[in-house]
């Protein structure tokens, strides 16, 4: 059994590190591209994870071409080498909509594989991967004109990967706020937001219907202060270590029904933290498209409250 991951561009010997840690061998490297010929495992420093490779000669364009249109309809993409030859193959499979989503939009539902010339004559494909986005890359209408800050973008994409999203009146509380990027969404969503940060908002955030901003820090905050929310979110800059801290008295509280937090790491990557993270029950642990050196945390449905 073949599988392949595709790292987060930039983050090639994290997703190396996760993958030795996990006692994968990687058989090819082919751009961004580590090719193992064992089964698939959890790996949040992956773009993309392609499952059950298909690895095949190919005699001709032609020939890939009908070799991929066989097995489904949906296909993108990744070419680090062969570019040339790749496109041309590409061009005589169905077109595959990359139009920039328009937010709040739930991730496309649709099967999309990926594949990739390992040379000239050698197809690899996999028709079940685990992006719903080409490559792992979404591309979003921006707001230009609202959100104080670029860091809005990755908590859009968290929450259309989740397919789920703040309600109007859910009562949310962000951890780190200032100056309102995470915040700003919310609000935007109808939400209603405890903004916690010892530094204000920015004044166009501040003011919008049902914001309310603490002046605490995000880390002495007892989570009784603040009673039951729907959601908790946090982009705030510390260790992986003390957030998960946070996290778990947030859990041991049971105050919080859903959780979207950025692990931020500070120098190297603290892969125990991230493993410690990925360890509870029901959690998400991945690397966004938006993301820096960090990770998403992502834990839903009410499993955050149980044991």
């Amino acid at each position: 059994m073949t599988t392949a991951y595709l790292a987060a561009e930039g983050f090639e010997p994290q997703l190396e590190e996760e993958l030795s840690r996990a006692d994968v061998a990687v058989r090819i490297r082919h751009g961004r591209l580590l090719v193992s010929d064992t089964p698939g495992v959890p790996a949040a420093w992956a773009a993309n994870i392609w499952h059950d490779c298909l690895e095949q000669p190919v005699a001709s364009i032609g020939e890939a071409a009908k070799s991929l249109r066989a097995v489904q309809r949906n296909w993108a993409m990744y070419a680090p080498v062969h570019h040339r030859r790749a496109s041309l193959i590409q061009e005589r499979l169905p077109h595959v909509s990359a139009k920039p989503i328009v937010f709040p939009a739930a991730a496309p539902a649709a099967p999309l594989g990926s594949w990739t010339l390992l040379a000239p004559d050698r197809l690899l494909a996999a028709a079940q991967c685990s992006a719903p986005f080409p490559n792992g890359e979404v591309v979003f209408v921006e707001d230009k004109e609202g959100p104080p800050s670029r860091a809005y973008l990755k908590l859009w994409e968290a929450l259309a990967r989740l397919a789920r999203w703040p309600q109007p009146g859910e009562r949310c509380v962000d951890l780190g706020a200032s100056p309102g990027g995470w915040t700003y969404v919310l609000a935007k969503l109808g939400g209603r937001v405890v903004a916690v940060d010892k530094a204000p908002l920015d004044p166009k955030v501040a003011a919008m219907p049902g914001v309310e901003w603490r002046g605490e820090s995000a880390f002495a905050l007892e989570p009784s202060s603040i009673g039951p929310v729907d959601w908790l979110f946090s982009d705030v800059i510390c260790y992986p270590a003390r957030l998960l801290r946070l996290v778990e008295r947030w859990r041991d509280s049971r105050l919080a029904k859903n959780f979207v937090c950025t692990i931020k790491f500070q120098g190297g990557t603290d892969h125990d933290a991230a493993a410690a993270f990925a360890a509870i029950d029901g959690a998400r642990v991945m690397h966004l498209h938006h993301n820096k050196h960090e990770l998403t945390f992502v834990l839903t449905d009410g499993d955050a409250g149980t044991r």
